[in-house]
């Protein structure tokens, strides 16, 4: 990518439905921005700060958000597969959000919010912080997902 196609993006406040796939955005400052409906697969977004962004029924698969700040909507995404290691999801609102086989080891999903039918089936939550998580009311599929294996 361009730095100056870089810096476009970047002062881009709204990204509503764009294609933006496989683009590398390593430590972008996408703060606020509206990325709803964006196709958002397979992007390197490691160390990005996406607070609140709108990632709503964003498509996310395969993305890297290792060490990424997603205390943002993420209401109906798409995360299946995604690496999210160490990623802070404080206060995050993940309603029915699909992060099935999701990499959140470490990750800190404290005090993260509408977890309602959100799919972790298959995701790996070793070390993951889940306290002061509103898990009341939550239908959350866990089936396969690993949450403190053995000898940790």
């Amino acid at each position: 990518m361009t730095n100056r196609f870089r810096y476009w993006l970047f002062r881009q406040k709204t990204l509503y439905g764009k294609d933006l796939r496989g683009i590398d955005l390593r430590g972008a400052n996408l703060s606020g921005t509206d990325l709803d409906k964006a196709d958002l697969r397979g992007v390197n977004l490691s160390g990005a700060d996406l607070s609140k962004a709108d990632l709503s029924k964003a498509d996310l698969r395969g993305a890297n958000l290792s060490g990424a700040d997603l205390r943002a909507s993420l209401f109906c995404t798409d995360l299946r597969g995604a690496d999210l290691r160490g990623a802070n999801l404080n206060t995050a609102s993940l309603y029915d959000a699909d992060l099935r086989g999701a990499d959140l080891r470490g990750a800190d999903l404290s005090e993260a919010t509408y977890l309602y039918d959100a799919n972790l089936t298959g995701a790996n939550l070793s070390g993951a912080d889940l306290s002061k998580t509103g898990l009341d009311k939550t239908d959350l599929r866990l089936r396969g997902a690993i949450i403190n294996p053995e000898g940790e």
